[in-house]
């Protein structure tokens, strides 16, 4: 990471590109934004003469073309608006400063005219908007002419015919000094004959920054750090804006011009559904439920191997990967989501298929005492022998969670006890299986033969296992760090930024609470006032970097469980085990709606090496103890 960074903190929650002091000329960059029923990918570039290019890649995820893995409607266009001043056509000045806020937005150099263009997303309609705002910035009065634009393309689907429509709408006005032209470039689809333009261009820009507004509400950090807490609201965004709108009802999906309309075993199960009764997103929760409930369809009595993902609306399901582990995936997402939220009757929904998940991953135990699945999230990309770390550890954890779920829901005394051995044997034989020393690393291996770093040695950290802590966190930074965060193993050039934010995470809770954070602070700085920003991404070089919603899901789970320590332990019920920095004297979670209720917790330093944990609910203190740092705290709600 350069000491100087592209971007900027701005001063209204956005960060800021001051193109016109750039030396490091040229650059180009994408960044995804979503709504109910488009997504769009604006792509960027600004040459040496600081003249901008802008390419949008609209993909519209429940209109399909043909019942084929991610054949969505998509249109892929770069079109500028003919603008004429005074009679002459006006050519476009260079761009002076971009910014970005959940609508991303460029200011061009002032000249006879001042002139701002935001691209954002509808809400609820299928169009994107690429709104123009030119001001007059001289005495005298100015005609401007824009010209029209209706360009629309015919598509064959799978079930219907669909239009693509761009519109400019034709303007003539004459601006007296100081007035302003607003008009837009509208991109939308709709089925052939059935075009419903979403043409309310204020009440469509109000509705996007309403609904960030939201996300800034519910959930907010705050630390010493504004970086940290930036990108921690940013990450809210776009975790929470790619819900669609699909035949399985409200869905979360990766997007990433690849993954929508869809839901995955990983992304939506494990990643992203754990993440929303935190936030408190009423649409994210329901959207985590249709997953969770998708899923149901295919745990039957013949216990085979649950499909990976069901895409093109549900109506393609995927399982040519094999068992990636995505029982032990579901159990655990399924587990703490169901406890987080504190809803009795959610659970109960949701409990028949956790224990279904956990008797299929009985009868995968090894003679050894680990799991055995085909392969894992990585879908084969590189080995991962017959029994890998990932779903041992997945598995660790949803037995561990199921303790504290069937004693919410007062199951008998022998289901609990089963559930407490079953983790009980399976820390042991994690440790016997996969415990090994590589290169003088007290460490794991990630599946028999195996005698290299893998990235996912994080995860015995993440399920508080830390009998091999000081060992994997040196391999973890020492052999796998780059800027970028985490390589896959060793001697690849490959990255996935979903182990690096479990390893965050992961360190945080094992209490290497310094190292996690000058990490965290490098990586956030990439991420969010780097080169390409300003979210977590999905991988490099597969993918381009895409901006997939589930890792900002991720990004934000390093705080909520890394940093602030929370487990849930029954439906109004949590330990919370904080990790304030050496240099921090107070951090708090605000507004956080995790278990049927909304509170806050505050951490502050209590004299050297004490620390205080208040939470407060309507206002009021609820729960108040000081003890050394490093100790858990249980909190009752």
């Amino acid at each position: 990471m350069p000491e100087t960074s592209r971007w900027q903190l701005g001063s209204n929650n956005d960060i800021v590109w001051n193109v016109d002091k750039d030396l490091k000329l040229p650059h180009a960059d994408h960044l995804e934004m979503s709504g109910r029923q488009v997504s769009v990918i604006v792509s960027y570039a600004i040459d040496s003469q600081k003249k901008l290019k802008v390419n949008t890649l609209v993909i519209w995820p429940s209109m399909i073309i043909k019942y084929d893995f991610r054949s969505y409607l998509r249109s892929n266009d770069s079109i500028t608006p003919e603008i004429s001043l005074n009679g002459k056509a006006f050519n476009l000045p260079s761009v002076d400063k971009i910014h970005f806020s959940g609508i991303l937005e460029f200011t061009y150099v002032k000249s006879e005219l001042s002139i701002k263009r935001s691209i954002f997303p509808s809400t609820d309609h299928p169009a994107v908007f690429d709104r123009w705002e030119i001001q007059n910035t001289t005495s005298k009065a100015q005609t401007v002419d824009v010209k029209a634009l209706l360009k629309t393309d015919t598509f064959k689907g799978a079930d219907n015919n669909y239009e693509v429509t761009h519109k400019i709408d034709q303007q003539q006005v004459v601006l007296q000094k100081g007035e302003k032209l607003v008009f837009s470039i509208e991109h939308s689809a709709s089925i052939e004959g059935h075009n419903n333009l979403a043409s309310d261009l204020q009440k469509e820009m109000q509705s996007r920054l309403d609904l960030i507004k939201g996300f800034n509400g519910n959930l907010v950090l705050q630390t010493p750090d504004p970086v940290l807490n930036l990108a921690f609201q940013f990450a809210k965004i776009r975790a929470s804006e790619s819900i669609f709108d699909s035949k399985m009802g409200l869905v979360h999906s990766p997007g990433g011009e690849r993954y929508y309309a869809g839901i995955w075993a990983n992304d939506q199960v494990e990643y992203a559904g754990p993440f929303f009764p935190y936030l408190g997103y009423d649409i994210g929760n329901e959207a985590s439920m249709n997953a969770y409930k998708k899923f149901m369809g295919t745990m039957t009595p013949a216990f085979k191997a649950i499909p990976s993902s069901y895409e093109m609306q549900g109506d393609k399901l995927f399982n040519g990967a094999s068992d990636r582990g995505d029982a032990s995936m579901y159990a655990w997402g399924a587990s703490l989501y169901a406890l987080e939220c504190g809803d009795v009757e959610k659970a109960k929904v949701l409990w028949p298929a956790i224990q279904w998940c956990l008797v299929y991953t009985e009868r995968k135990i090894t003679p050894d005492g680990v799991v055995a699945s085909n392969t894992d999230e990585m879908e084969g990309r590189i080995p991962t022998g017959t029994a890998n770390l990932s779903t041992s550890c997945l598995a660790y954890g949803a037995f561990t969670n199921a303790v504290y779920l069937a004693k919410a829901l007062n199951e008998p005394q022998c289901i609990i006890d089963q559930y407490s051995s079953r983790a009980a044997s399976l820390r042991i034989a994690i440790e016997k299986y996969f415990g090994a020393d590589i290169e003088g690393y007290h460490t794991y291996r990630y599946y028999d033969g195996h005698t290299t770093f893998r990235h996912w040695i994080c995860l015995p950290l993440v399920m508080g296992i830390n009998d091999r802590k000081e060992g994997t966190i040196k391999a973890l930074f020492e052999k796998l760090w780059t800027p970028d965060g985490l390589l896959v193993e060793k001697n690849l050039k490959t990255f996935w930024d979903r182990a690096t934010l479990y390893a965050l995470r992961g360190i945080f809770k094992g209490g290497e609470t310094e190292q996690a954070l000058k990490k965290l602070s490098d990586y956030s700085k990439q991420r969010l006032l780097g080169e390409h920003v300003p979210y977590p991404v999905e991988a490099y070089p597969e993918g381009n970097q895409a901006h997939l919603s589930a890792e900002s899901a991720l990004y934000c789970r390093i705080y909520t469980e890394g940093l602030f320590g929370i487990q849930p332990t029954g439906f109004k019920s949590f330990t919370c085990l904080p990790r304030l920095p050496k240099d921090w004297n107070e951090m708090s979670l605000q507004n956080v709606c995790a278990f049927n209720s909304k509170f806050t917790i505050n951490i502050k330093a209590v004299g050297k090496d004490g620390i205080e944990l208040k939470v407060l609910k309507e206002g009021k203190e609820i729960y108040s103890k000081i003890d050394k740092k490093g100790s858990e705290f249980k909190v009752e709600l």
